[in-house]
């Protein structure tokens, strides 16, 4: 019977600056749609029309354990792709020993900065979440998702679902 596989190590990157020992937990965005619910005349309930993602669909948060300096500077990124944060991931099966790399990159902005408490002698652990505009997710080096918000890309699976929508508005 074959085992899943399970996250045995991660690295986060900061504007490409390795927060090895420094990150603690990351929590990828939720991939989330925005169905409205529509009934017309003639039919028997309601479909759900999709119109691309949902507010919060690319919103990432992460930790990372005492002070740092770099975060706090870019809670002042001028634009909404100003810091860009690689999430690097080496998920394992137990039962065959496979190594799967799991590489999710995203491009936006820090939208909340909680340090919550501070207190001598006791761990400090920020927590950051960042409001994202371009989300790429890599397995073994192929691109399984890619979603660039203000270039209307929307490629789940190599399909690019926003493609037709992109010509007939001439972009």
């Amino acid at each position: 019977m074959p085992m899943p596989r399970k996250l045995k190590n991660m690295n986060l990157f900061v504007d490409a600056e390795s927060y090895l020992g420094v990150a603690t937990e990351v929590t990828p965005p939720k991939l989330e749609r925005k169905l409205e619910a529509y009934r017309g005349g003639g039919m028997g309930g309601s479909a759900k029309a999709d119109f691309g993602w949902a507010e919060d669909a690319l919103k990432l948060e992460w930790k990372c354990g005492g002070y740092v300096k770099q975060v706090v500077q870019q809670m002042g990124a001028a634009t909404v792709d100003g810091v860009q944060l690689r999430f690097a991931q080496a998920y394992q099966r137990d039962d065959t020993g496979e190594v799967e790399s799991v590489e999710i990159v995203v491009r936006g902005r820090h939208g909340v900065l909680d340090r919550g408490t501070a207190k001598v002698g006791d761990d400090t652990e920020w927590t950051v979440t960042t409001e994202c505009v371009y989300y790429k997710e890599t397995v073994n080096g192929e691109v399984v998702a890619e979603i660039d918000i203000f270039n209307l890309v929307d490629t789940i699976g190599g399909v690019d679902g926003s493609e037709a929508i992109r010509r007939a508005i001439g972009m």
